[in-house]
């Protein structure tokens, strides 16, 4: 992955990267919520040199900077260089469709997975993910679905202990 940055050159169109106003909007907002959610925690002992809050306030502080620094570069006009090897047009608009598929098929996991289950719900979202990825092989995205939401169930409910829910199947998983 390239680390270089395009810096327009004078006379050069500029172009206007919204995603990266986006992201930096993001990650002033996210940074934010992280300072604000810190302020609710409590000391810890009086013998610790790092209180816990610590953390939560240097990752905040951090997600705010580069989200700042960010923004400052997108108004710079300075854009991401693609990779060498990237087949993706940066110029194209957003498939609407194949996102609004993608949305619905992670709202109704949402929707359904404390009635149906872990094991069922992301076979359904991994299916309903790679359909509208462009995915033709019904029976093998059904297969590899099955394979890794009652896999990731066991290892999660099984192997460290986090209940996640079986829906339907409990009692079966």
């Amino acid at each position: 992955m390239s680390t270089h940055v395009h810096t327009r050159e004078p006379g050069e169109p500029r172009l206007v990267d919204k995603a990266q106003y986006g992201m930096a909007a993001f990650l002033v907002v996210a940074g934010g919520y992280v300072l604000l959610d810190a302020l609710g925690l409590d000391d810890g002992f009086a013998d610790q040199p790092v209180q816990p809050y610590a953390v939560p306030y240097i990752v905040g502080a951090v997600l705010v900077l580069l989200g700042v620094l960010l923004g400052v570069a997108t108004a710079r006009g300075d854009l991401p260089e693609s990779d060498e090897g990237e087949d993706i047009d940066l110029t194209q608009g957003t498939d609407v469709v194949t996102v609004a598929m993608l949305a619905a098929v992670l709202v109704a996991n949402l929707a359904l997975i404390n009635f149906l289950g872990w094991a069922i719900t992301g076979a359904l979202l991994f299916v309903g993910a790679t359909r509208a990825l462009g995915s033709r092989t019904l029976l093998r995205d059904v297969g590899v679905g099955v394979a890794l939401s009652v896999g990731s169930w066991y290892a999660f409910y099984v192997g460290l202990g986090v209940p996640i829910p079986a829906g339907i199947l409990d009692g079966v998983l």
